[in-house]
């Protein structure tokens, strides 16, 4: 079983914000698998179904972005899910918009999301797509993230959420150390 989650916050209001990168994202995913998030269980929508035998659950998490970890925790528990088994995609304000990064564990890097679903888990153990959103040290930070990408940017970080997904499809049957010698 795989558990592919996107991180972001719930609302009309934070649609096409640099901070729902992941929902994006993971909205892209679903359409690959053609996947729909009908369900809403552990705090959070899932689009469940089946990829080559393998079932995959994909989450967006309904507790807003720094409570991420609630969603997940429950999630993980209720079904036993191996932490390798998990793919956490989620924004990055120190990569360069348009630039996607992967990595199989590691820190929160201070992204929040993360922090919250490190301390839920337990554990760092688990894959991560990371999608550049850059940062603008004029703009307040919580601003900047909640903010929308510019016309200008938006060519390019849709390219990246394009890679970022094509990323988290390949998560579900091919060894992650490959899928990062790809897109890295």
């Amino acid at each position: 079983m795989k558990l592919i989650v996107g991180l972001g916050n719930p609302g009309k209001e934070y649609e096409k914000t640099r901070h729902n990168a992941g929902f994006m994202c993971i909205d892209q995913v679903a359409n690959a698998l053609n996947f729909k998030f009908d369900t809403k269980k552990f705090k959070a929508l899932l689009a469940v179904g089946m990829v080559k035998g393998e079932k995959v659950i994909l989450m967006k998490p309904q507790t807003y972005m720094n409570l991420s970890g609630e969603a997940v925790g429950e999630c993980v528990r209720f079904y036993d899910i191996d932490s390798n088994d998990i793919c956490v995609i989620s924004d990055d304000l120190d990569l360069p918009i348009g630039k996607i990064r992967l990595r199989e564990k590691g820190s929160s890097g201070g992204q929040n999301g993360l922090k919250n679903i490190i301390l839920h888990l337990g554990t760092q153990e688990f894959k991560r797509i990371r999608i550049g959103i850059g940062h603008n040290k004029l703009i307040d930070t919580k601003d900047y993230v909640l903010g929308k990408i510019s016309k200008e940017d938006q060519k390019i970080f849709e390219d990246a959420l394009n890679r970022a997904s094509q990323a988290a499809v390949e998560f579900i049957d091919r060894p992650f150390n490959r899928i990062m010698g790809d897109f890295n």
